[in-house]
């Protein structure tokens, strides 16, 4: 299978999180692409027509994108296990998604930083992406470390890989102010062989 991959690219670490947590990284080829909505670059648009990454082609099927249907797939067919059944899978999701709609709010900031001119920047626009993922971090303070201390699981991966993220591009500063259990949390996740292995990289 070839993944169209990016060694920035969060999404892209979320799949290849769970490759290593499945001892299966040497069953993906990887195909590193750049590109932006203004200038697709090397994006793989020919096989995903939104030309977002990451991108898995198979060899008996089409291509597969966004990174949830990706991790799905892979978690089937490795049988990792990493979506559980009952009431922790609906929590699994919601924290998935959560994570998920951290780093759009959190990409959305950044490329308004690096794709326009700073006298055309919209502050509040901004300043609307930044509140969204201060929401998602106090709620994941107040209501998450219970599951977040749980068996391992694609929402742990996902909110590992987004803080990670908030590390790396700083769109709302100091994340782990007023936040120490979720910042203790993310201390000792982030050392998992893993999430060491997939550090973003310009």
């Amino acid at each position: 299978m070839k993944l169209y991959d990016s060694k920035t690219s969060p999404y892209c670490r979320k799949v290849m999180v769970l490759a290593h947590e499945a001892g299966q990284v040497d069953a993906l080829t990887l195909d590193y692409v750049a590109g932006t909505a203004v200038s697709p670059g090397t994006l793989p648009v020919s096989v995903n027509p939104l030309g977002k990454i990451p991108c898995l082609v198979r060899p008996d099927g089409p291509a597969l994108y966004d990174s949830r249907v990706i991790c799905a797939y892979l978690d089937d067919l490795w049988g990792t296990n990493l979506y559980p059944t009952g009431t922790r899978r609906w929590e699994t999701l919601t924290l998935e998604a959560t994570a998920d709609g951290m780093l759009d709010a959190a990409l959305l900031w950044v490329y308004e930083v690096r794709l326009r001119d700073e006298a055309q920047w919209n502050h509040g626009w901004r300043d609307g992406q930044a509140a969204k993922v201060v929401r998602a971090l106090d709620a994941l303070e107040a209501r998450w470390l219970a599951h977040l201390h749980g068996p391992l699981d694609m929402g742990q991966i996902a909110i590992g890989v987004a803080l990670g993220y908030l590390d790396f591009r700083q769109p709302v500063g100091a994340w782990r102010e007023g936040r120490p259990a979720l910042a203790a949390w993310y201390e000792t996740f982030s050392q998992r062989p893993s999430m060491l292995a997939t550090v973003p990289v310009e």
